[in-house]
């Protein structure tokens, strides 16, 4: 599953809604790539709900991966090490073949 985010920018209330809309929908697809495509910013409670979802979907043995940010949104996660922690790739197409790649292997 793809979600494709179309907000600018995701702040405190936003970010809630996203993470739990993940929760809920994760559980039934196991696989979600985030497209932050359109986004161009990120609040402090937007990258704390982003990393805790992504723990969760890690523990429980999903796969969530984030795709295609912004200069500007790359330059956050980079600046604050979460390009370590999260799954981010440069683009949709790129995660969905990471997605493929790590299915196969574990066949």
């Amino acid at each position: 599953m793809v979600l494709h985010c179309q907000n600018t920018g995701i702040f405190d209330p936003e970010a809630r809604a996203l993470s739990g809309f993940i929760c809920d929908v994760l559980p039934t697809t196991r696989r979600m790539v985030v497209n932050l495509e359109g986004v161009q910013a990120l609040d402090t409670a937007a990258l704390g709900e982003l990393v805790l979802t992504h723990m969760w979907a890690d523990a429980a043995g999903y796969a969530l991966t984030f795709a295609g940010p912004s200069d500007s949104v790359r330059g956050l996660f980079e600046s604050t090490n979460l390009i370590s922690v999260l799954d981010l790739y440069s683009s949709v197409d790129a995660a969905l073949a990471a997605m493929y790649q790590q299915e196969v292997r574990s066949a």
